[in-house]
């Protein structure tokens, strides 16, 4: 057997806390066969220490693909059982995601039903739904295995289509080079997870309720007589809009809005928005992070396990759940803070490294650009070396306002910026903003071409393409409508750019991790976190890691501008930031 195609039923979706409940495999189409490791009272299962001794020597031969739908999933269970799942790896999902990223659903079903026209069964149809839902260990064990043995080999039969577009396309080499070796990479992380420390959640959590406490006190005494609960956005928009006398911004279909962005134009006339835009930030943080990355701590490993998704964005960019690490907000000090939690074994440093400015650095690589490249090259503050053109004065006479401007600009140009974004951002009048975009293009005609060949890349092709060639389907860049236009417009710009970045960082991941196991180095990848990895290694092992991690990401890619790491140590994650 050359390829084998795998796939495990468990007692959960989440990988690190579900039990094993039967492995199905394919390694031809229309042939495959169900292993039950769990099953109903009296059901015949198989004892799991006799398939860890037959079926685990094949699982880990290298020689072997193996074939798989989310297979980073199977690759975890597969390794809490005592099993290693080893050889080169095709995803199909990760597949589809690399042939067209805007698909609405990757699931199984989906592909089958499109490319193979082939009816899955339903997964309600053995477990059943809503209220009567079981789980896959209480199911009839000859149901699951004909629904686990059609997963396996539909599979196996979605690879040879999907392996036949992606070579069509030519985005064979994308795939095998960066996007399947990185699934065992991700495993890894997910496996090893990081350590949090519960008392220093429970110690926040304590401090910022006490402030949230105060703050709603201080905006139901705001809001005058009778009281009322700052929580609820109908009477909340009671006391802005009729007590107050503030005026509506926004409509919904239930009244007056009080989102984010109407509460930030109105705290210019009032105290009280702006009080409650703190209340809901405090209250956010302690729900979302403290509570919830609390009740993420494995009781096994007293570590955050989250799950990597390769098939998550359009743009390429890794994303993660349960919890969601890269939400967790650095803008404040409170949101710093949370990453105090996280934190090193003993005798270990974590150890962040961070892309400087990677999407700027990028942007000047496909620009050309010579201000730019120029310094880039020579390692100059990028902000303050482009307000001084635009603004026509010496990078030594540049004022703090005039680079903050600048650095807007420079960061926002890669989205799309509006001179309208840019009034609102910056807190200027629109004329001021439109005269500074102006100016800037004006300085800077380069950008603007390269801006533009994205869009008539996307207008010709319908697609765009990132340094690594990797696409992404753009729709209504034709449209008549404007906004949907510019839309489109900034989505092509902004996926070639920050696509580029994502592939960048994923072939780093791919080269450290290939270094770490054939070195057998003590560096463990913890996470990925935008244009950050964070790393444990042994205290001792600081310089030599160190200059490792600094050379593979800096050397990922060949670009006309250096790329820069900053890393820093700590035996937590806000120090080493």
């Amino acid at each position: 057997v050359k390829r084998l195609a795998v796939d495990t039923e468990t007692t959960s979706p989440r990988p690190m806390w579900c039990e094993l409940v039967g492995i199905s495999l394919s390694w031809r189409p229309g042939e495959a066969a169900y292993l039950p490791v769990k099953g109903p009272l009296g059901a015949r299962t198989l004892d799991v220490e006799l398939i860890r001794e037959k079926l685990g020597p094949v699982l880990a031969d290298e020689s072997v693909q193996k074939i798989g739908q989310n297979i980073k999933y199977d690759v975890l269970v597969l390794a809490n059982a005592g099993m290693e799942l080893r050889g080169r790896f095709f995803d199909t999902m990760v597949a589809a995601h690399v042939l067209d990223s805007t698909r609405p659903t990757y699931k199984l079903d989906a592909l089958a039903a499109e490319m193979l026209n082939h009816r899955c069964i339903p997964i309600e149809e053995v477990i059943g739904h809503g209220r009567k839902q079981t789980t896959m260990d209480a199911a009839p064990v000859e149901t699951v295995a004909i629904y686990a043995a059609e997963d396996a080999d539909v599979t196996f039969r979605l690879a040879d289509v999907l392996e036949r577009k992606l070579a069509e396309e030519g985005l064979a080499e994308l795939t095998a080079e960066i996007e399947m070796p990185l699934l065992a990479v991700l495993a890894q992380m997910e496996r090893t997870g990081i350590r949090v420390d519960p008392e220093v959640l429970k110690h926040m959590e304590t401090t910022l309720s006490a402030q949230a406490d105060d703050l709603r006190e201080r905006i139901i005494a705001l809001g005058g007589e009778p009281p009322f609960n700052p929580d609820s956005p109908k009477q909340l928009g009671e006391v802005l809009f009729h007590r107050l006398g503030l005026p509506v911004l926004k409509k919904t279909k239930t009244g007056a809005s009080t989102d984010a962005d109407v509460l930030e134009q109105l705290a210019a006339w009032h105290e009280l928005p702006g009080l409650v835009l703190d209340y809901r930030k405090l209250t956010k943080l302690i729900g979302t992070y403290l509570v919830a990355l609390a009740q993420c701590i494995h009781p096994r490993t007293g570590r955050v396990h989250t799950s990597f998704h390769a098939a998550g964005t359009s743009t390429g960019r890794l994303s993660s759940s349960d919890p969601n690490l890269q939400n967790i907000p650095i803008r404040t000090p409170e949101g710093r803070r949370i990453r105090s939690a996280f934190v090193a074994d003993e005798g270990c440093l974590l150890l962040s490294a961070d892309y400087s400015q990677v999407e700027l650095r990028m942007l000047a690589h496909f620009c050309q650009d010579e201000t730019l490249v120029g310094a880039f090259l020579d390692d100059q503050d990028i902000h303050r070396i482009v307000a001084a053109e635009v603004f026509g004065v010496s990078p030594a006479d540049v004022t703090d306002d005039q680079r903050a401007k600048a650095k807007t600009v420079n960061f926002g140009i890669i989205y799309g910026q509006t001179a309208f974004g840019l009034a609102r951002t910056l807190r200027i009048p629109r004329n001021e903003a439109t005269d500074f975009i102006h100016r800037y293009k004006k300085r800077f005609p380069r950008i603007e071409e390269f801006l533009q060949s994205c869009v008539k890349q996307a207008k010709r092709r319908g697609y765009v393409e990132t340094i690594f060639g990797r696409r992404r389907r753009i729709s209504g860049i034709d449209t008549k409508n404007p906004q949907q236009r510019a839309a489109a417009e900034r989505l092509a710009i902004n996926s070639v750019v920050q696509g580029s970045a994502a592939d960048l960082i994923k072939q780093a991941m791919v080269n450290i991790a290939r270094r770490i196991r054939a070195e057998n180095r003590p560096s463990r990848m913890l996470l990925q976190i935008h244009d950050e990895l964070v790393f444990e290694l042994p205290t001792d092992a600081v310089q030599d890691e160190r200059e490792m991690i600094v050379s593979e990401m800096s050397g990922a890619i060949e670009l006309s501008v250096p790329l820069k790491v900053d890393v820093g140590t700590g035996t937590n994650w806000m120090e080493a930031k």
